[in-house]
């Protein structure tokens, strides 16, 4: 079953096409990964899929519900949350309070409920900081909940956006460039930490990544896109060994004249 859709998206900024025609759909519990070279328009696609651009044609359908008039909150309500290339965090609030803020759009009271703070609201606000702590443990980072998360190392930031992003309760989790900026120790624990968060909490995982060799050991399917157009998919050996993919990423060799 297709927890994604994607039917011919085309996004284009004037006379500028960043995505062609492109269509594909995610397999529900699955590890997919979408690459392509610098300025292939991956980012653009994944902008599109959250609601951050609307796209001139084409379709994304979200467990069979269009996305193409939803703002991105209410995208992430639905179920599909998304971490970005460059960190978005509150940097001058606790790791604690970043990761109830993923909590927002699963909240239900109100500004009076926020002044009153009747039973049903403090019942609320226990949730809330329950899934944040559940969430710090999974990722690793419960022992800094008190710290402000400009003060901590690179690493450990990234892994704030993670648990902010399984704080939302997705079905779906987008994770744009993941490894950037991560060393190889830090790079081969997000390969399990993937991995658990699709077999333990039976997210589907969807990310964009340039480290080939991350891309390669976690994904169950790849698609390749190369200026705008989808130029491949398949499972990691099928794509490494697509000429089409070579040429994208190495260029096309030139013809020796005789």
């Amino acid at each position: 079953m297709m927890i994604l859709d994607i039917k011919d998206l085309t996004l284009r900024f004037g006379g500028l096409t960043a995505v062609n025609k492109v269509s594909f759909g995610i397999e529900e519990g699955s590890i997919e990964s979408l690459i392509g070279p610098n300025g292939a328009g991956k980012t653009s696609l994944f902008n599109c899929l959250t609601g951050f651009y609307k796209p001139q044609e084409g379709d994304v359908l979200f467990e069979g519900k269009s996305l193409l008039k939803l703002r991105p909150h209410k995208i992430t309500a639905l179920g599909m949350a998304r971490t970005f290339q460059n960190l978005r965090l509150f940097k001058n609030l606790t790791v604690m309070e970043n990761v109830m803020s993923g909590m927002h759009c699963r909240a239900s009271s109100g500004v009076a409920g926020a002044i009153l703070r009747p039973p049903a609201q403090r019942a609320e606000e226990k949730r809330i900081r329950d899934v944040a702590l559940e969430c710090m443990e999974f990722v690793g980072i419960l022992d800094f909940k008190n710290r402000l998360a400009k003060n901590l190392p690179y690493g450990d930031q990234r892994r704030v956006e993670w648990a902010r992003a399984l704080a939302t309760q997705p079905k779906l989790l987008l994770l744009d460039e993941p490894a950037a900026g991560l060393n190889y120790d830090e790079k081969m624990q997000l390969i399990e930490l993937i991995r658990r968060i699709r077999d333990e909490r039976k997210i589907t995982v969807f990310l964009i990544e340039h480290d080939m060799g991350l891309v390669m050991k976690v994904s169950e399917k790849i698609f390749v896109i190369d200026y705008g157009t989808k130029i491949a998919e398949g499972t990691a050996q099928e794509v490494q060994n697509n000429p089409r993919v070579i040429e994208a990423y190495l260029g096309k060799e030139e013809e020796t004249a005789v």
